[in-house]
């Protein structure tokens, strides 16, 4: 009996596999005819003061990803995936892509993004019944969130999603970051949550399976760009899957999708602080995202990106050290994740010149020994 059923999971691992491969060949054949169509529906990214391409574009990629993603998770992988988890995900799915595809057309205004991202935040709480339910603190134990489940919940969901979308602003930026952050997560998911939630990690990698067949044509120099449609579905989904690890939610849990999504979630907050500091909207524009800077600093087009990719890896190395080190080592290794990272951001200027309070700092201490010693 034992080998039947041994036969029978290798059985389902490989059909797994060979679905995943299927989904990756599916996403490189639509991407072309996705191509097309946002010429012929005026999904277009023209050149401007803040864009990086010179001549007109292609936009509205993501939704090829989001074609063989959905035909893997409804086809090839239906058996895996259960049926409330999957409908219940795909509508906020369709808001997303919907709002996305309007925005690459037609460029809604940010309130109106919110919007979208809101209304798919509240389909995926109400209807698929993902949310942050519970907070386990440190030396107090569970505290039910009650009410505010659903905002914490919807935050979650629109600060991800946003982050990710902010990040794509050069060729195969964010679907390689994605692909990083992903794959980290899926192994996570695979490894350290419960067996009841081994279908988190087949629907993870099924997009990073579609997000591998599109890289391709994006990457430098690029034949399509994500578009919102793409970014915004991305972002939307890795705050999803990080949701099935959230219904009761640790200091850890927490820490652990911060940490693998840590250089979209930097750039947003630094971008923040920014403009902030400069007294200027939140949503203003400008060209001092961690692209912008790496390249005013003299990196090609081409090494920004591989450069982003790196620190992606780095991040997502750290994140899988969290599960396996005891409390005071995350604790250590938070504090020792914050002080590079706030020391790369100011070396970089992401926040602007002269804003270096770490730096000017370690400068002062370092003067100040160098002249007693000399005393």
């Amino acid at each position: 009996m034992g080998s039947i059923d041994m036969k029978r999971g290798d059985a389902m691992k490989f059909e797994i596999i060979v679905s995943l491969f299927a989904t990756m060949i599916l996403s490189a054949v639509l991407t072309p005819f996705v191509r097309k169509l946002a010429f012929r529906v005026g999904a277009i990214d023209n050149p401007n003061a803040r864009r990086v391409n010179k001549v007109p574009m292609p936009t509205m990629g993501g939704l090829a990803i989001f074609l063989a993603y959905t035909f893997a998770t409804v086809f090839l992988l239906r058996e895996q995936i259960p049926t409330v988890q999957l409908w219940g995900v795909f509508g906020g799915e369709v808001i997303i892509i919907v709002t996305g595809i309007i925005d690459d057309i037609f460029v809604l205004k940010p309130r109106q993004k919110v919007l979208g991202i809101s209304l798919a935040a509240l389909e995926v709480y109400f209807v698929a019944g993902l949310k942050m339910a519970h907070l386990t603190l440190p030396f107090v134990g569970m505290v039910d969130l009650g009410w505010l489940s659903l905002p914490v919940t919807w935050l979650w969901i629109l600060a991800i999603t946003n982050a990710v979308n902010l990040i794509d602003g050069l060729d195969g930026l964010a679907t390689g970051v994605g692909i990083i952050s992903l794959s980290t997560m899926g192994v996570t998911g695979l490894f350290f949550l419960n067996v009841a939630n081994t279908f988190v990690g087949v629907a993870i990698f099924a997009l990073v399976a579609a997000m591998i067949g599109f890289l391709p044509y994006n990457f430098f120099p690029a034949r399509i760009y994500l578009g919102d449609t793409g970014a915004l579905f991305i972002g939307f989904m890795i705050s999803v899957f990080s949701l099935y690890g959230l219904k009761n939610v640790t200091i850890i849990s927490v820490i652990i999708p911060v940490i693998i999504l840590g250089v979209p979630i930097t750039d947003t907050v630094y971008a923040i602080l920014r403009r902030i500091l400069n007294k200027q909207p939140i949503s203003h524009a400008d060209k001092h995202h961690l692209h912008h800077r790496l390249m005013q600093m003299g990196l090609t087009h081409r090494q920004t990106v591989l450069v982003i990719y790196g620190i992606a890896l780095i991040f997502a190395f750290i994140s899988l050290l969290y599960p396996i080190s005891p409390m005071w080592g995350a604790a250590l290794l938070t504090v020792a994740s914050l002080i590079g990272l706030e020391l790369f951001v100011e070396v970089i200027g992401l926040v602007g010149k002269g804003r270096q309070p770490l730096l000017n700092w370690i400068n002062h201490m370092v003067k100040g020994m160098t002249s007693k010693n000399s005393h």
